[in-house]
C-alpha cells in the first residue's frame, strides 16, 4: 500500500474518531433516561474506533499484515513481563511515598478484598482491551511508524489523537461522582491532567508496541492499569489526604507521571539500542 493511500486513510481514520464521540453526546441528549457511564452515545464512542479500523483494513487496502495479532514471544518474553510489572511497580513507589509523607491514608484498605477485585476486572479489561489496543497501537501507531518520522513525531501524534478521542467522555460521559473522586477540579482542567497524563503513558505504550512488533504485551500493560489504580483510588480502597492528588495520585500524580515518562524514555533507549545492535549485525 502506498504512502499517499496510507495518508488517506489516517486522515479518515482520525476524522471519524474525533467527530464519533460527539454524535454520541447528540444522540445521548435526545436519549436521556439512561444510566450514567453505560449510555447508548459513550457505546458508539467506544466502538467506532474500532468499526473505522475493520472497515479501513478489510475495504479501504489497509491489510491486515501490520495489525500486530501474533503474539511474538521469541526474544520478548521480557517485554511480557515488564509490561505486567510497570503499573504495579509505579504504583508500589507512590503509596510507599504518599505513606511516609502521610498524604495516604490506608485504613480502608482490604488486601485481600482488593486482590479479588484487581482479579475480576483484570480479565475484563483483557478483553476490552484487546479492542482498544488493536486500534491505537495496532492500527495508528503501525500505520505512523512507516513514514520514518521521528519519536517525539509518533508520540505527539497518537498521543494527541487518543486524546482528544477521550475528550467527550471527560467533558459528557464521565460521572461527576466519578471526576471528583479522582481529582477534584472542574471538567476541563480534569481533561488538560488526563491529557498530560495520555501523552507520558504514550511514550511506554508505542515503545513496548515497537520492541515487540505485537499488541498483546501493550494489551496486558493497559489492562493492568485499568484493574489497578483505577479501583484503587475510585472505589476508596485508599483515600488521598488533603489536596495532595496532583502530586501523589497513582491516577494522575506529578509523581506517577515523572517515573512513566522515565520508564518510557528508558524502553526507548532499549529500543533503539537493540535497532543498533541488529543493523550492526546484518551488516
Amino acid at each position: 500500500m502506498n504512502n499517499t493511500k496510507t495518508r488517506r486513510n489516517i486522515f479518515i481514520f482520525i476524522i471519524i474518531v474525533i467527530i464519533g464521540g460527539w454524535i454520541g453526546v447528540i444522540i445521548d441528549k435526545y436519549l436521556p433516561e439512561q444510566q450514567s457511564e453505560n449510555t447508548l452515545g459513550m457505546g458508539l464512542w467506544l466502538i467506532i474506533p474500532l468499526l473505522t479500523v475493520i472497515i479501513l483494513r478489510t475495504f479501504f487496502g489497509d491489510g491486515w499484515k501490520d495489525a500486530g495479532l501474533r503474539l511474538n514471544f521469541k526474544n520478548n518474553i521480557i517485554w511480557y513481563i515488564v509490561s505486567l510489572i510497570i503499573f504495579p511497580l509505579v504504583t508500589g513507589i507512590v503509596l510507599i511515598i504518599g505513606k511516609l509523607l502521610d498524604w495516604i491514608d490506608f485504613s480502608n484498605f482490604d488486601t485481600s478484598a482488593f486482590a479479588n477485585i484487581f482479579i475480576s476486572l483484570l480479565i475484563i479489561n483483557i478483553i476490552k482491551n484487546i479492542f482498544e489496543e488493536s486500534v491505537w497501537r495496532g492500527y495508528l501507531t503501525s500505520k505512523i511508524i512507516k513514514f520514518k518520522i521521528n519519536d517525539i513525531s509518533i508520540y505527539l501524534i497518537v498521543g494527541l489523537v487518543w486524546s482528544v478521542w477521550h475528550l467527550p467522555y471527560y467533558l459528557v460521559f464521565l460521572s461527576e461522582s466519578t471526576i471528583v473522586a479522582v481529582l477534584p477540579v472542574d471538567r476541563i482542567l480534569f481533561f488538560m491532567v488526563a491529557l498530560l497524563n495520555m501523552m507520558i503513558w504514550t511514550i511506554m505504550f508505542v515503545e513496548i508496541y515497537r520492541l515487540t512488533n505485537t499488541i498483546w504485551p501493550v494489551v496486558l500493560l493497559h489492562a493492568v492499569e485499568d484493574s489497578l489504580i483505577n479501583p484503587l483510588v475510585i472505589d476508596g480502597h485508599i483515600k488521598i489526604i488533603g489536596s495532595t492528588e496532583m502530586f501523589i495520585s497513582p491516577i494522575c500524580g506529578l509523581i506517577a507521571a515523572a517515573l512513566y515518562l522515565s520508564i518510557g524514555l528508558w524502553l526507548r533507549k532499549r529500543r533503539r539500542e537493540i535497532e543498533i545492535n541488529s543493523n550492526t549485525l546484518h551488516f
